[in-house]
């Protein structure tokens, strides 16, 4: 859940909502300054070992408890790729390489926008991080139900990818 912010980061003033290019925004009633909030960048990783893919259960919210991707937020002036690989490390204890973007994902009316690579395993042993209640391998034909509804179209674009790598690769 995002808070709604109420007050100027530059003088403290209190923001109200105004029309500014068009679109209603925040605008600081002290100096004016109209408020652009951006949205928030996750990396997630699919990482995939003897056709079994890694997924963690979310001791956070939201889907507290739910089977998910490896994934967290971009830290600010952090690459993407290299907070994929972090996220990954710090959720499953796995090192990991990408292999390639699989999608950008966002969808209307929601602040973060999801950046998916495929992913294979260095080294390491998968466990449950620090933010995670579970970590498990499961078989594509049998996963938990996925907390978030690009999840599956994720899916559906890695098989894609997994499918063009495979080609490359001959």
């Amino acid at each position: 859940m995002q808070r709604e912010l109420r007050f100027c980061q530059y003088c403290g003033g209190g923001l109200e909502t105004e029309s500014v290019e068009g679109k209603p925004r925040p605008r600081c009633s002290g100096c004016g300054v109209a408020v652009f909030e951006d949205p928030k960048l996750a990396a997630v990783t699919l990482v995939v070992v003897d056709g079994k893919v890694a997924l963690v259960r979310r001791g956070v919210e939201p889907h507290l408890g739910r089977w998910s991707f490896p994934s967290g937020y971009v830290d600010r002036g952090e690459r993407v790729e290299d907070a994929a690989v972090r996220e990954t490390l710090e959720e499953t204890g796995l090192h990991v390489r990408l292999k390639g973007l699989v999608g950008l994902y966002s969808e209307t009316g929601s602040h973060v926008a999801v950046a998916v690579y495929a992913a294979e395993v260095l080294c390491g042993e998968l466990a449950a991080g620090h933010d995670a209640q579970g970590a498990a391998f499961f078989d594509i034909d049998d996963m938990p139900p996925l907390p978030f509804p690009h999840d599956y179209r994720i899916l559906e674009d890695w098989l894609e990818f997994r499918s063009k790598d495979a080609h490359a690769q001959l």
